[in-house]
């Protein structure tokens, strides 16, 4: 697990070049299938387009990347619009540029700035967040060391994913993985070693504006 940026919401973003319509639609995907489904859809919305070039990246590390300049000259509109998403460092996304041509020609300069600024229009216009890796960490103890518990997790920022109340009190947090060790060597310090602590298992959150986004 680590660290990496994802569409949370798509978006969409229009640039107009010499009366020519660029119309970028970018949606996050999961696999290849649903990439071609993305974009079969977008050709079916914008059937009557004179082009609708597309590009996507999956996998953490970029392992699969693909790209189509659907008629345009080779090299003018899928790979600069391939760049601008790896260059934007969010993965599992795909992007569909749709041109209406307004009638003059750009010329493979203008074509590559165009295309390439109809991605980053419609970048600009997506909610974009970090996934960050987490560990999820259960703490049991008695009903004395609860009020040093809130206490510690309200100043260090921590996330209460649960507290259940029975004969003893069960918390569940949630701490970035790199703050593992660091938290529960606290934890423990604060509670004299006198509750139990176990980690449960990892997962990813991320934050978009104040809220906290369990993932």
């Amino acid at each position: 697990m680590k660290r990496h940026k994802v569409i949370y919401n798509g978006g969409e973003g229009e640039i107009v070049e010499k009366k020519s319509r660029f119309i970028a639609t970018v949606r996050a995907v999961e696999s290849e299938e649903e990439a071609v489904a993305f974009i079969d859809e977008m050709k079916k919305k914008y059937w009557n387009a004179t082009h609708n070039c597309s590009a996507y990246v999956l996998g953490l590390n970029n392992e699969v990347m693909r790209c189509s300049d659907d008629g345009e000259p080779a090299q003018t509109a899928g790979r600069p619009m391939l760049d601008v998403l790896i260059g934007s460092e969010v993965r599992n996304v795909c992007v569909v540029v749709t041109r209406y041509f307004g009638g003059t020609l750009l010329g493979t300069g203008g074509l590559v700035r165009a295309y390439s600024k109809a991605v980053q229009e419609g970048l600009a216009n997506c909610d974009i967040i970090e996934k960050i890796p987490a560990e999820r960490i259960e703490i049991e103890c008695d009903y004395t060391l609860i009020g040093k518990l809130q206490y510690l997790t309200a100043t260090d920022g921590i996330t209460v994913l649960d507290t259940v109340y029975t004969d003893k009190v069960v918390m569940t947090i949630m701490v970035p993985l790199e703050d593992t060790e660091r938290i529960i060597n606290k934890i423990t310090e604060a509670v004299n070693a006198k509750a139990g602590i176990t980690k449960t298992g990892q997962m990813y959150y991320a934050l978009l504006g104040k809220e906290v986004l369990l993932l």
